[in-house]
């Protein structure tokens, strides 16, 4: 056996022993474990945008569902284009998960990596360096996890029938948004069937230019059904189907929904397509006697992208088992887990055999528990081994071992210090599926060359003061990852010698708070110098990441009456000099006014203006901002929309 047959067999026993020595144990009721509130996790880089988030943002896709963040954005133009980043990271690098269940990244890089539509969505956790060990393997710069909604969280307390329709028309692009969703239980029972279709034009930017290839044409279709016994055992089932297909920007062959136009290459509109498919199946115990009470996920998920010359398939089919043990003072989440990944190109430019094979099996244990009443810890510890089957059939086997720890310790009753720090084994990473056995469009098999995995170290340490409504926070943090590939070629070879470059992200978060009886003030700030070999990132290094800087990010809502509220957004990016080249700041405001009748809470109408000021500009985190050879997109100008809701 090999030396790292023997550390991951040995980091497996030492994950594995103490769940033996716990399933004999009596389950005991605690209270929530500190290290793990909405507060001290803010601090210690993991954000979740709660469901209350997401009525207000009231997004029609992802780049609207992080508004007000600032170390999470995400790219712009039509679905098809965007991608999310942490810190500048982009989401390649980090765990991502929909209802617990592993995504797979794009097949090409001028499209997103996880299609989703944002109708469904119940709430979205991220985290920016610090992810546990049970959060998946692949978490290097961290982890996006989405959840979305099920029958119960949208019955009414007594129904056992109900649904909800909305109709939103945007006048920028005179796109239209409808949305059905009915939800019912019988018994033990329960059954969600949804639908939404979002159609439009081209957008203007906020000179009036129209931005051509960026007309919303997509379509999301959700079905849910679950069975809850009498004793608490719960089965579910998810299908989710979401579709782009619109007409994008071409040129010489290849769809770039993500650029508006390449200099010196003509630009055509061909319809280019993305799809996303995912079924999930989930066993849990609600009711658990004794310290017993697994989860059990088996999850595929299917990418495909159409672009033109580019076409390729990823899939990934995973699955998790894991157990909550209740100790004394803290709980033990243990188990094991597997993906089998895989890359195809599936165009008339691969050659025959353009597929690549990753299998990963890893064992993990996360701890989280109150030391004291000023004590909270939360570490963990996993181990993955893996085996990589490249397009010219040889093979690559690799194992590693990834530990996490983080601490709230509270120094008065209002200051508390918040800390963490995790190494975590990446490992290999699928080639881009759409251009394996491909050069420039026609069919050529891949040479290889060195296969390397990949790792990070990730730390930050902050401070957390609540005081009445005000809740304040500052944290530094540091990202590093070794060894990340360099995708677009079998050789890994994207300049003289093996192409595998050291990523850095480092800098400040800080927030302030207000919450009151009738609303909420919230101001975000991140600062994040992002680098590739020590050199400032550039905006087109794909699978990578993306310049950032300095970004406020600003979010409100008042409740003027039981029956109106307004609120809003903002986005405050200031100039740049990344690596020689000035990225121009920005300051984009929305705003938005709701109104309910009164004796008809069923009914919600919705007015928003987005883009108040109608500034023209690119966004940030979208590609070829500092590349002279792409004009990049720039966002839509001022954008009146107008939504009503009903619920039935």
């Amino acid at each position: 056996m090999t030396l790292k047959g023997k550390a991951w067999l040995l980091a497996s026993a030492a994950i594995l022993v103490p769940m033996a020595q716990l399933q004999a144990q009596e389950v005991i009721e605690l209270d929530a474990i500190r290290v793990e509130s909405e507060a001290a996790q803010q601090v210690l880089g993991n954000t979740t945008v709660t469901q209350e988030d997401l009525e207000q943002r009231n997004p029609a896709s992802m780049a609207d569902v992080f508004e007000g963040e600032s170390e999470i954005t995400a790219s712009g133009g039509a679905s098809i284009a965007q991608k999310v980043f942490v810190h500048g990271i982009e989401e390649s690098l980090l765990s991502i998960t929909i209802d617990g269940a592993r995504q797979n990244k794009s097949a090409f890089h001028h499209t997103g990596n996880v299609l989703i539509d944002p109708a469904l969505l119940k709430q979205v956790e991220v985290s920016s360096g610090l992810a546990p060990a049970d959060q998946g393997p692949g978490a290097l710069g961290g982890s996006v996890a989405y959840e979305t909604k099920d029958a119960r969280d949208l019955l009414e307390i007594g129904d056992n029938f109900g649904g909800q329709a909305s109709v939103g028309f945007s006048g920028n692009g005179d796109t239209l948004r409808s949305s059905l969703t009915i939800f019912g239980r019988e018994g033990g029972f329960e059954y969600l069937l949804s639908g939404t279709r979002t159609k439009g034009d081209d957008y203007t930017d906020g000179s009036g230019n129209t931005v051509i290839g960026t007309g919303a044409d997509v379509s999301n279709y959700v079905a849910k059904l679950a069975f809850t016994t009498e004793d608490g055992k719960r089965l579910e089932f998810s299908a989710d189907h979401t579709r782009d297909a619109g007409q994008r920007a071409f040129q010489g062959g290849f769809a770039r929904p993500d650029f508006a136009a390449v200099v010196g290459r003509p630009t055509t509109l061909q319809q280019a397509v993305a799809e996303r498919k995912s079924y999930t199946f989930t066993y849990t115990d609600e009711a658990p006697q004794g310290a017993w009470a697994p989860i059990i996920q088996l999850a595929y998920n299917e990418q495909l992208v159409d672009a033109g010359q580019a076409q390729g398939k990823n899939t990934s089919l995973s699955g998790t088992f894991k157990n909550e043990f209740t100790l004394g003072n803290g709980v033990l989440t243990a188990g094991a887990d597997f993906f089998h990944d895989t890359a195809e190109g599936t165009g008339a430019g691969n050659a025959p055999g353009a597929k690549e094979t990753l299998n990963n099996v890893g064992v993990f244990a996360q701890m989280r528990q109150d030391l004291s009443d000023r004590v909270s810890l939360s570490y963990g510890m996993r181990a993955d081994m893996q085996k990589f089957e490249l397009a010219d059939g040889s093979t690559h086997e690799e194992a590693g071992v990834s530990v996490n720890a983080a601490a709230d310790i509270m120094l008065t009753e209002a200051l508390s210090l918040n800390i963490g720090a995790a190494s975590v084994w990446g490992g290999y990473e699928l080639s881009e599926a759409a251009l394996i056995n491909s050069s420039r469009g026609a069919p050529r098999p891949w040479t290889y060359g060195v296969m390397r995995a990949s790792r990070a170290n990730n730390a930050r340490i902050g401070l957390r003061y609540q005081t009445g409504g005000w809740t304040a926070d500052a944290a530094v943090f540091y990202t590093e990852i070794k060894d990340a590939p360099y995708l677009f070629d079998g050789s890994r070879n994207g300049g003289p010698g093996d192409f595998y470059p050291t990523l850095t992200t480092k800098g400040v978060d800080a927030s302030l708070r207000y919450d009151a009886a009738m609303g909420y003030f919230q101001a975000n700030y991140t600062y994040a110098d992002v680098r590739k070999d020590g050199q400032a990132i550039g905006s087109t290094d794909y699978y990578w990441g993306r310049p950032a800087g300095h970004i406020f990010g600003l979010s409100a809502a008042y409740d003027v009456t039981p029956e109106i509220t307004l609120g809003g957004t903002a986005e405050i990016v200031l100039d740049q000099n990344n690596g020689g080249t000035q990225l121009p700041g920005y300051e984009v405001f929305n705003v938005f006014g709701t109104y309910t009748p009164r004796g008809y809470d069923n009914i919600e109408v919705r007015l928003d203006v987005r883009n108040v000021f109608n500034e023209t500009y690119s966004n940030r985190s979208s590609d070829g901002i500092d590349f002279a050879r792409v004009v990049p997109l720039t966002e839509p100008g001022r954008t009146i929309a107008l939504t009503v809701s009903t619920k039935f």
